[in-house]
């Protein structure tokens, strides 16, 4: 049933049960006849799947979901009312009392507002209302908190969308006006990434990547430009991939820019500290001593990344010691020795196996020899049963015995 229909509804018997929202039908033993009609319909989303965001909508708004959502970046309208559900709704900010009846405007995919907040509204409808219902995690515990609002508390908005307005479509603009607009996204972007919002950030370089695979240069003078601000993009993206900890993700996008332009001094800088990073020292030291021969007047750089390298380095030698303390205590050979006086006690074993004739070097002698294996050596492997021609095999090379390191 959609929105305002009517319908009858007949129901035998044997499928009515009881339920909380309906009179009782005990005793009854025919079909049943419900007139039903439908006044409202809230939908109800569980953004993450856990109950922790829930979105639900009070007043349905105008268009087609979700096609007339602001799915994209957008310039949003809203007026809204945040409470705190733990105390009886107690109101903590309305922007119709608070802000002078002013609505909020704020641009989506720049940390303007708490993460739970934006994830509804971009599911929004021009004029529709829906209550959010947010745990702390998606509301205040990484956005800034207002004074009035405990730490860890659950949080409730009342959100009306007013409107919004989609980013500029670049069809029809010259590279000029392309490149202005470039610009725009990508200051927000580094104001993102200088305000730690490392993830916030990729995603305005990366999205202006996906964009830049549809702009055509005219002449040399553009490609040129184009190219530059491309790379810079690619060596943004890196910057935030390591941040973020993911430095072979960084590589790639490093790598990018030097496939066009090997000698890229930022890009080799970059991908050094990725390398070092990921700890393929070699490869940093590659890049870094490659920056010098590129451009003479970022030494002292080149220096100090080369120091860092060298302390990583060392740190990563130190921790590898410690991991296998005791064994790189041994000199070489001792082990080997540690092993021959193990050989010789073991002719003193039970488990050792003797040959049934003559003595142990006899044995080593004869190739047709047949041996006897006490009760004991029966449970052994077979490379314990066939060591003693093992030794025999040694020996003819001129090998009394293996050493090690």
């Amino acid at each position: 049933m959609t929105r305002r229909e009517k319908a009858i509804i007949y129901v035998n018997s044997s499928y009515i049960t009881d339920a909380s929202a309906m009179p009782s039908f005990q005793n009854i033993n025919e079909e049943v006849q419900f007139e039903v009609e439908i006044v409202q319909i809230i939908q109800v989303r569980d953004m993450v799947g856990d109950g922790r965001l829930i979105k639900r909508r009070i007043r349905d708004g105008k268009g087609e979901f979700p096609m007339d959502c602001p799915l994209q970046d957008s310039l949003l309208c809203i007026h809204y009312k945040g409470m705190l559900p733990d105390e009886g709704g107690k109101v903590f900010y309305d922007t119709r009392v608070d802000g002078n009846g002013q609505p909020l405007e704020f641009g989506s995919g720049e940390g303007m507002v708490p993460e739970g907040l934006e994830m509804c509204i971009r599911l929004m409808l021009p004029n529709e209302i829906a209550v959010i219902s947010s745990t702390s995690d998606y509301a205040y515990d990484k956005f800034k908190r207002p004074e009035n609002v405990p730490e860890g508390a659950n949080i409730q908005w009342e959100v009306e969308l007013l409107e919004f307005k989609m980013p500029k479509d670049w069809t029809g603009l010259n590279f000029n006006e392309i490149m202005d607009e470039a610009e725009k996204i990508k200051s927000t972007g580094n104001r993102l990434f200088k305000d730690g919002k490392y993830e916030l950030a990729k995603a305005k370089y990366e999205k202006l990547l996906k964009e830049f695979n549809h702009v055509n240069p005219q002449d040399d003078d553009e490609g040129k430009i184009f190219v530059q601000t491309r790379s810079s993009l690619h060596l943004n993206v890196a910057a935030c991939y390591q941040k973020i900890g993911e430095y072979k993700k960084s590589l790639e996008s490093c790598n990018k820019v030097l496939g066009e332009n090997p000698r890229h001094a930022k890009a080799l800088y970059r991908r050094g500290v990725a390398y070092m990073s990921c700890g393929d020292f070699d490869e940093a030291r590659k890049d870094f001593k490659m920056i010098i021969d590129v451009d003479k007047s970022l030494e002292p750089d080149v220096t100090a990344a080369l120091a860092k390298l060298k302390r990583k380095e060392q740190e990563a030698e130190e921790k590898t010691r410690k991991q296998f303390k005791g064994l790189f205590d041994k000199k070489p050979g001792q082990i080997a020795e540690e092993g021959s006086k193990k050989m010789v006690d073991n002719e003193h074993d039970p488990y050792h196996i003797q040959g049934s004739k003559g003595s142990a070097q006899n044995s080593d002698d004869s190739d047709g020899e047949e041996f006897e294996k006490s009760p004991q050596a029966a449970k052994l492997g077979a490379f314990s049963r066939i060591w003693t021609r093992g030794k025999k095999v040694m020996k003819g090379f001129g090998l009394q015995r293996c050493t090690i390191l």
